[in-house]
């Protein structure tokens, strides 16, 4: 790392005092990529920071774990600051309180995208947002920023990514950690001083009590914001991401999405349209409602009891006779995976486990939804058994977890005196540990990390899992397709992966809209969908083969060509390039109440002196054309349709 200071990359107090303070005995050992330090104090409190090396993208990542190695409690661990950095920058004077706003070009910056909120500006973050005559993501000399998320779910308030720039040079820095973290950044006039952690932890350790605490990553690069978040993009994808490898899917699935509460022989009969009429979905989507003893009707997830169920995980026989064995038989005898919701951690207090086993959960007097404790053994074992069972019994491919409520008060409520912080601390131990045997158990599976949409995406989820529901905001039937737009580009500025939603109707503007990395659509829904009608399959056909044709372009480098969030009178543009291909696509939509019909879009990543062959998906018609009038000129593209959603493809030649 060139500019950043790592002798000092993590800090706390021990007992009061600067834990490097105290006579320690430390043990070093290294290989090429990795790098573990053993610390023990002499009352026996040892820490184990380990360190991995990411040369190729310039990046580091650490983490510390701690264990009590004597047979009486520690003294307490308080000021947990599982990153402490200070990071170099060109020298800033103190900006005065004058009749103007300051240069922003020579600003230090801070990208922090906001998090998940069923709203359009989901991972977005308006750099250039002014108040009181300061921009709100500069930071000047002097100034502390805080960031944090809330109510226990790691990308919910702001989503724990950074990336902190000027001028064509700074760092991305993520916080590892799927619970209540968060974040100081301090500016003098030389540097940074980043400061992250667990919020609030303060406690001591039991005889032989063992944990780990948050992560960090960070990647240094020479370039501009967007090239940046490329090489990060670059860094997940080969480092952080499950998907391709070994035994993994390479791609996101294309999956057929159908509700939980959806009868047996409504499921068979649309799995055996999808067979006989050769629509290319590869996996069934089954969501929630499949689950629990209702005799209720529960025909969309809007209506019916099926929630008061979450916690039971038998097959609902009222909906589904034989126990979905029926439904998995169909779905591998069409060649497709199976993708099955569960919601394990919360429990309604009327479900079988909550009333045979109270000791497992963590309750809220004022609440009918149990938390069920990961941080206890015999809680994660049973969970772990149960789905395991069921993941065997059904032949699952992709477990979707979802995680609808904050856990944040239970865990606090929880915690004993001096133990601030250590219940939420071995929940999510907890958590990761459920999540990396279940993935050890079966080398195939692959787990899709939902909560309330995309509520606990950070460095830690992103290594186990992929978020192939991005945000809630799709739950309507109608929603704005619009948003959608904005989402793909927030997004893909911080995942090369995750998924997204196509509504219920079959419009050209809609499913265009909704291509993202994996996709999910709703034709096959619920019994309120028609289905099977030739020139709907017709529809279904052309669209999803045009979608599987461009997947893989969306893993590749991704740059917004206009700005994100929507507004009726405008186009929404996005590039994704892969240099290794030689090719891209460029998406674009003009929406509705636009005004213009021509519009010129410079495109990036391209050989100057190389010719491009540029195809119109929807009539196959191509121009060749020079890398440098590309990027230099733009794109020239003209639609008299307002409402309008073309694609474009290019090949060097």
């Amino acid at each position: 790392m060139k500019n950043t200071d790592l002798n000092k990359h993590f800090s706390f107090l021990y007992d009061g005092k600067d834990v490097f303070s105290y006579n320690l005995t430390v043990k070093e050992t290294k290989t090429p990529n990795e790098k573990t330090v053993e610390y023990i104090t002499p009352d026996g409190l040892k820490f184990t920071n380990i360190i991995k090396y990411y040369s190729e993208f310039d990046a580091i990542e650490w983490v510390t774990y701690f264990e009590n190695t004597s047979n009486i409690n520690s003294k307490i661990l308080s000021n947990i600051y599982d990153c402490d950095i200070d990071i170099s920058f060109p020298h800033d004077d103190d900006l005065p309180w004058c009749a103007y706003i300051p240069e922003s070009d020579k600003d230090v910056k801070i990208y922090c995208p906001r998090g998940s909120r069923w709203d359009n500006k989901e991972f977005y973050c308006d750099i250039n947002e002014l108040h009181d005559n300061r921009y709100s993501n500069h930071i000047y000399p002097g100034q502390t920023k805080q960031y944090k998320t809330s109510g226990g779910r790691s990308s919910q308030l702001f989503a724990p990514f950074f990336n902190i720039h000027r001028q064509n040079k700074g760092v991305v820095f993520a916080i590892g950690w799927t619970g209540q973290w968060n974040c100081n950044i301090h500016r003098t006039n030389d540097n940074l001083n980043i400061k992250s952690g667990i919020e609030n932890a303060q406690f001591y350790l039991l005889p032989g009590e063992k944990i780990r605490t948050s992560s960090a990553v960070l990647m240094e690069y020479d370039g501009s914001f967007t090239d940046s978040q490329n090489k990060w993009r670059r860094l997940i994808k080969k480092n952080f991401s499950i998907i391709g490898k070994e035994n993994r899917p390479k791609n996101l699935p294309l999956c057929a999405g159908f509700w939980g509460g959806l009868p047996t022989k409504f499921v068979l009969e649309r799995i055996n349209i999808i067979k006989n009429e050769n629509l290319p979905f590869e996996c069934a989507w089954m969501d929630a409602g499949w689950n629990g003893t209702s005799e209720k009707p529960c025909p969309d997830e809007f209506q019916g009891d099926w929630s008061e169920y979450t916690g039971d995980w038998q097959v609902n026989k009222n909906h589904h006779p034989d126990g979905l064995l029926e439904v998995k038989k169909a779905i591998k005898d069409a060649n497709l995976k199976f993708l099955l919701w569960f919601e394990p951690e919360r429990v309604r207090n009327v479900t079988p486990i909550a009333k045979e086993h109270p000791e497992y959960f963590l309750k809220d007097e004022n609440s009918c939804d149990y938390l069920l404790n990961l941080g206890d053994n015999d809680a994660l074992k049973y969970c772990f058994d149960t789905l395991s069972e069921r993941i065997e019994t059904l032949e699952i491919d992709f477990y979707r977890q979802d995680f609808n409520f904050d856990p944040l008060n239970r865990w606090r409520k929880n915690d004993d005196e001096n133990r601030n912080g250590i219940t939420e601390i071995k929940y999510i131990n907890g958590l990761y540990r459920l999540w990396d045997d279940l993935l050890l158990k079966f080398p195939h599976l692959c787990i899709d990390n939902c909560a309330s949409g995309g509520r606990r995406i950070d460095i830690e989820t992103l290594r186990r899992s992929v978020p192939l529901w991005r945000s809630d905001y799709q739950c309507p039937a109608n929603y704005n397709i619009n948003e959608t737009q904005s989402h793909n580009m927030q997004f893909s500025t911080w995942l090369p992966y995750s998924g997204t939603g196509s509504g219920r109707d079959c419009d050209v503007y809609r499913i265009r809209s909704a291509y993202a990395g994996g996709l999910t659509t709703s034709y096959t829904y619920n019994e309120s969908q028609n289905f099977g009608a030739p020139e709907q399959i017709d529809w279904i056909k052309k669209y999803l083969n045009e979608y599987l044709s461009i997947r893989e372009y969306f893993y590749g480098d991704f740059y917004p060509l206009t700005d994100s969030i929507e507004s009726e009178f405008s186009w929404n543009v996005a590039q994704f390039n892969r240099p290794e291909n030689s090719d891209g696509m460029v998406q674009v939509f003009r929406h509705e109440k636009s005004s213009f019909d021509c519009a010129h879009f410079k495109l990036h990543g391209l050989c100057p002196d190389k010719t491009y062959r540029v195809t119109d998906s929807d009539n196959g018609s191509y121009f060749d054309i020079y890398g440098e009038e590309l990027m230099n000129k733009g794109l020239k593209i003209e639609t008299d349709s307002p409402g309008c959603a073309k694609i474009y493809t290019y090949k060097e030649i």
